[in-house]
Parts: structure tokens; sequence; C-alpha cells
């Protein structure tokens, strides 16, 4: 993380929480993160932006959520399987069961683009610059967005 930021981490569980910590500062949470409540469905992975600013969570109800990676505060909901950080924290990539990609622009909390991906995908991976993404599926044709 940049500047002097206390070390972070989040956990999630299958009691649908999330919990906010700064380990070098307290033995307690900073914060619990509870809007991922829909049984029987668990917080099934939780990713910090690059920058450490933001924490996207995901969870088997098919829902991603965005929060404050400081405050643990929630900003942003949206429908989505996976999610993966562009390396500048700007980009944000959901993928969703319709077989869609979108791209979401984190500054502005807005849809950025709609991507029409594949009936299965395999594989989706940002360009180490953060303005690509290629993306393959089960059809074995490999996508190119170029942002």
């Amino acid at each position: 993380m940049k500047g002097n930021a206390p070390e972070r981490l989040v956990s999630g569980s299958d009691d649908f929480t999330m919990f906010l910590w700064e380990p070098a500062v307290s033995k307690h949470p900073k914060t619990r993160m509870t809007d991922h409540q829909q049984l029987p469905w668990l917080v099934d992975h939780v990713y910090f932006s690059p920058d450490g600013q933001w924490v996207a969570s995901a969870s088997f109800d098919k829902s991603v959520k965005l929060w404050n990676g400081a405050t643990g505060n929630l900003l942003l909901l949206f429908e989505a399987m996976l999610v993966l950080w562009s390396a500048n924290s700007r980009l944000l990539l959901s993928g969703s069961k319709d077989s869609t990609l979108k791209v979401w622009d984190i500054r502005t909390h807005k849809l950025k683009q709609d991507l029409q991906g594949h009936e299965d995908e395999f594989a989706v991976d940002w360009s180490p610059d953060g303005e690509k993404v290629a993306f393959g599926g089960r059809d074995k044709v490999l996508k190119l967005w170029m942002g």
C-alpha cells in the first residue's frame, strides 16, 4: 500500500460476514461488513485493489460488492460471479452468468463497458498496463478488449 497506512486485511466467512482488520493496530477487527446476507450463500472471494483503497467481495449469491478499503463502508453492489482488478486500481472487471464481462470505472462507480463474453468463460486477465483484457472460453476463441 502507498503511504503510511497500516497494513489491512479482510476476512470472509461462511456466516455471510467479513471483517476488516489492521493487525498492527489492534487484535480486534476494525469493522464488521455484513451486506452478504442471503441464505444459504457465503462469501467466497475477497480482493483488495492493488493500491489498497478498495475491496471487492464476491458471494455464491452472485453478488459482488465494492467497499472502501480503509473504512469498510459499502459503496456499490452489482450482480456478478467473478471480479478482477486492473493493475492501476482504476477499473474492475466482473463476469456474470449471462456470458457478459463488465468493465467498471471505480472513480465514477459506473459501468464503462459491457462486453459480450463466452458461454463458459475459462480464462480472463488484464494486461500489465491495465488497458486490455483477454478472455477465452469453451468455444476456443480468445477475445481482446482494448480500453
